[in-house]
């Protein structure tokens, strides 16, 4: 099989989070405490961070499919992040195959806030790369994200 694929995090699970997050907190009543809200605050962004680990999950199951990998993590470079009008992130991605035959490599490139902490998570399969050649491919946020974004090489394994 050759040609470019992008297996992304389950949106669903991302967007379930934001909507149980958004009605716990515009659930709130007269009668709720400073404390009640903050609390509900709080068990809303956990379950939110629950969800995007589940989705961040779902790019390593994809490791797990790839048997015989070797750990390419130094094999592979990321251009500069860029958001789109449409609020997702991309970056390009450039693989080189230091291997003496055609081979495949799978990719996870983890975003981060300016914070530094994680904001998503993608996995690409770049296929079909010629010995000794390089290939591109685009990684692409599964939402949407804001502010300073940076992208990092998680790991990369070629097979």
């Amino acid at each position: 099989m050759t040609g470019n694929r992008t297996h992304r995090a389950p949106i669903t699970l991302v967007a379930i989070a934001a909507l149980t997050a958004l009605t716990t907190l515009t659930g709130c009543s007269g009668d709720d405490t400073p404390s009640s809200v903050a609390s509900k605050a709080a068990s809303a962004a956990s379950r939110a961070t629950e969800v995007f680990a589940s989705a961040t999950a779902a790019a390593g199951k994809k490791f797990d499919d790839v048997k015989n990998g070797v750990d390419v993590k130094d094999d592979v470079t990321l251009g500069t992040p860029r958001t789109g009008s449409d609020g997702r992130t991309t970056v390009e991605i450039t693989v080189r195959n230091s291997a003496g035959s055609q081979k495949s490599f799978l990719v996870q490139v983890n975003f981060r806030n300016a914070d530094g902490d994680l904001a998503d998570a993608a996995a690409v399969t770049v296929s079909g790369v010629s010995a000794g050649g390089t290939q591109k491919a685009t990684a692409r946020s599964n939402r949407d994200l804001s502010g300073t974004v940076k992208a990092e090489v998680a790991r990369a394994v070629r097979y």
